[in-house]
């Protein structure tokens, strides 16, 4: 087998429970991507894994007097839960606290890099609550960003993507107890990327960044690439492995993208291409950071990245009408899984309605299952449920077809990794189901022909071919409704995305429909 393409999604902290922006981001996209090149035979190993040590893990449970293992674990069991019932399978989940020799790891590859010069020590101010006696680091501490005047955490603003050192955050206050911080001078142990100026320049050039992360990384180069904290006084995460540091813990950011590392196993065959699907505030640990983590180890690994924006939740919507499991428990994954698509956020904020999310069930009742409906009815009452002795025909085949085969070679491209748009694969699939209605119903009333009869049914035998294309096309973007289209008429599930697809069953193959909806429920 060939080296695998490596597909990532950022790993999620643990200190809460999945919504439905999380899945417009990059986990339902990624997903298809790889059920696609699966599909066409890839080598594919699609990674991520569990932010259990963030420092927003700590703010929660100290917000509700619990312990942080006990917050990363409920939300981690969640997280998971959700990521399998929208049908996002991936092939390594790290689990920090449970992953064998996970913790040992990063610590080894922190001390490697301290040993090379790639970490070292540096003095800088630090936010510090008093009434809480605590260092304000990542969540700990909120401000405004320094460089976009956002309202943002310490360490990194999700806004702009940009860096801060906790330090500069202007008018920092305590997350906690909201007292104004002070600011003391801490000894912390950083990664200065300007050492790495001309390689990362090179690299950016190369890979596939798009044009914000793109502006964001040449401002960096142009301001002056910022030395990065990768450890803070803390209690709360794994232990700097150097001394002078004893009540250090490693940066979540450092931890994140060393993760991926670790979900991939590095020390086995680089995958011939890496493309790493995350939200643009979270770019900076996959755009910056991780390429870092390689180069300082002589790897050099070609990358892509998938980045979308924020999909914000209108004013006025409860919290219990946007999580994940609420809403796959009353749409079920299909639905969710083409509306996040459709309303993913690319270039520009998009914002969250309920309406189009009903509007989605909508389209498929009301055109894919209430035509496949009418197929299986019409196969049942004309054929007895068996697959027609016929071939593919009726008024308007021919155009119909070569529609179809123009739209599979929009499919791929919409599916395919260098023009990856799925968006568009669901409009087109959308174009070919209402297609194949209309043809149904023209050719329906050939029943009524008294001149020849079984004149209706090369045109049932041509719908069911569709449908078995279908299942094959449709696949990467709702597994679960295709695989019940495959299971009724007896074909082969998770086929390539070609016009092969376009085959009817066996003549005489008996259908098995489900008794209720194919797509959805």
């Amino acid at each position: 087998m060939s080296t695998p393409v490596w597909i990532t999604a950022t790993p999620p902290a643990t200190h809460g429970e999945l919504h439905i922006g999380h899945l417009a981001g990059p986990y339902v996209a990624a997903d298809v991507l790889t059920r696609y090149l699966r599909a066409e035979g890839e080598a594919v190993r699609f990674t991520t894994g569990t932010a259990d040590h963030a420092s927003s893990v700590e703010v929660r449970a100290l917000r509700h007097h619990r312990k942080p293992e006990e917050v990363a674990e409920g939300y981690r069991a969640a997280i998971t839960a959700d990521w399998l019932r929208s049908g996002v399978e991936f092939d390594h989940i790290v689990r920090p606290r449970r992953d064998k020799g996970y913790g040992r790891w990063v610590q080894d590859l922190f001390a490697r890099l301290f040993a090379q010069g790639v970490i070292a020590p540096r003095t800088r101010l630090l936010p510090y609550c008093e009434p809480c006696d605590r260092w304000l680091h990542g969540a700990h501490a909120t401000g405004t960003c320094p460089h976009c005047g956002a309202v943002s955490d310490g360490g990194m603003c999700h806004e702009c993507a940009r860096p801060n050192d906790g330090g500069d955050l202007i008018a920092a206050r305590c997350a906690l107890c909201d007292t104004p911080a002070v600011a003391r001078r801490c000894r912390r142990l950083y990664v200065p990327l300007e050492p790495f100026r001309e390689t990362l320049a090179e690299y950016w050039a190369t890979a596939g960044l798009p044009p914000r992360l793109a502006a964001l990384c040449e401002s960096l180069v142009e301001d002056g690439l910022p030395d990065i904290a990768v450890g803070h006084p803390a209690e709360w995460g794994l232990p700097v492995p150097v001394e002078g540091f004893p009540d250090h813990r490693i940066d979540g950011c450092f931890e994140a993208a060393a993760m991926h590392l670790f979900g991939y196993d590095v020390k086995g065959p680089l995958p011939r291409r890496a493309i790493h699907f995350c939200g643009f505030g979270h770019s900076f640990c996959h755009a910056v950071l991780l390429p870092v983590l390689l180069l300082a180890q002589d790897i050099k690994l070609p990358q892509d990245f998938n980045v979308n924006e924020s999909y914000v939740i209108e004013e006025g919507v409860q919290e219990g009408n946007v999580w994940a499991l609420d809403l796959l428990t009353e749409y079920g994954s299909d639905t969710l899984r083409r509306h996040v698509l459709q309303a993913r956020p690319l270039g520009r904020r998009t914002v969250f309605h309920r309406e189009r999310l009903a509007a989605a069930r909508r389209e498929l009742d009301e055109n894919w299952n209430s035509w496949l409906s009418r197929l299986f009815a019409a196969v049942r009452e004309e054929c007895a449920g068996l697959a027609p002795q016929a071939l593919p025909g009726g008024t308007g085949w021919e155009i119909l077809e070569r529609r179809l085969h123009r739209g599979v070679d929009d499919l791929r491209e919409a599916y395919g990794p260098d023009a990856f748009d799925p968006r568009r694969a669901v409009a087109v699939l959308d174009e070919m189901v209402r297609s194949a209605a209309d043809f149904g119903h023209v050719n329906a009333h050939e029943r009524c022909r008294p001149s020849t009869s079984c004149r209706h049914l090369p045109a049932l035998a041509a719908q069911l071919a569709f449908a078995s294309a279908l299942s094959a096309w449709s696949r990467p973007v709702m597994p679960e409704g295709a695989d019940r289209l495959a299971a009724a008429l007896q074909v082969t599930p998770g086929r390539p995305v070609d016009w092969h697809a376009l085959t009817a069953p066996l003549p005489g193959t008996r259908l098995a429909p489900p008794s209720g909806p194919v797509f959805g429920f």
